[in-house]
């Protein structure tokens, strides 16, 4: 298929439109353009442990899928975000089991969270890219920087108050208790302390 704009995830922050949900963040991979997407809370913790290589107690259901198709020597191939209409993306799967392929439509959050843990391509459209697509002069990291440190908020303890010994801690915990959103943050600041030794 011709004409298409290959994207990557960006990464996931609070939405800002809908409260309770999230925002996913795909990027042109050779553009300044992104596009976010609203997603439901399990969906946004479906991708953020995947982003961040979080391994869950138990397989969610997204790993579970791409566990199936593997056993059955099914490949996926790519995801394709087709189509934006009244707000909604609509995106498609293309499989392959080496004899032929199949296209199986699917909600856009679910593709990519199956996609990331498929190492698959994300692709989409020019038309889509220039309705939905916003030029940002940051990045959701440092939106979400931006809104804990703002001074008319009382000052409250953040990650950057933890010791590297309390993060694991609470990584730990967070793993346990299934709350991959906030594991996926903790592990956030652990990995930038990691690539900063002189931070503590």
């Amino acid at each position: 298929m011709e004409n298409r704009i290959k994207l990557k995830v960006l990464g996931i922050t609070y939405s800002q439109i809908q409260n309770g949900a999230y925002a996913l963040v795909l990027a042109e991979e050779e553009g300044p353009h992104r596009i976010p997407i609203i997603i439901g809370t399990a969906e946004a913790q479906a991708i953020a442990i995947r982003l961040e290589h979080l391994v869950p107690p138990r397989p969610m259901t997204h790993d579970l899928f791409v566990s199936f198709a593997h056993a059955f020597g099914i490949r996926l191939v790519e995801v394709f975000i087709y189509k934006f209409e009244d707000g909604v993306f609509s995106s498609e799967l293309l499989f392959d089991d080496g004899e032929r392929q199949i296209r199986v439509d699917s909600r856009t959050s679910d593709a990519i969270a199956i996609a990331l843990r498929s190492q698959a391509p994300v692709y989409t459209t020019p038309e889509i890219v220039e309705e939905a697509g916003i030029i940002f002069d940051e990045t959701p990291e440092e939106a979400n920087n931006d809104d804990t440190e703002r001074e008319d908020t009382p000052k409250k303890r953040t990650l950057k108050d933890f010791t590297i010994q309390e993060l694991q801690e609470q990584l730990e915990k967070a793993i346990d208790d299934e709350a991959y959103e906030i594991a996926a943050q903790i592990q956030q600041e652990i990995n930038r302390r990691n690539e900063n030794p002189g931070r503590c």
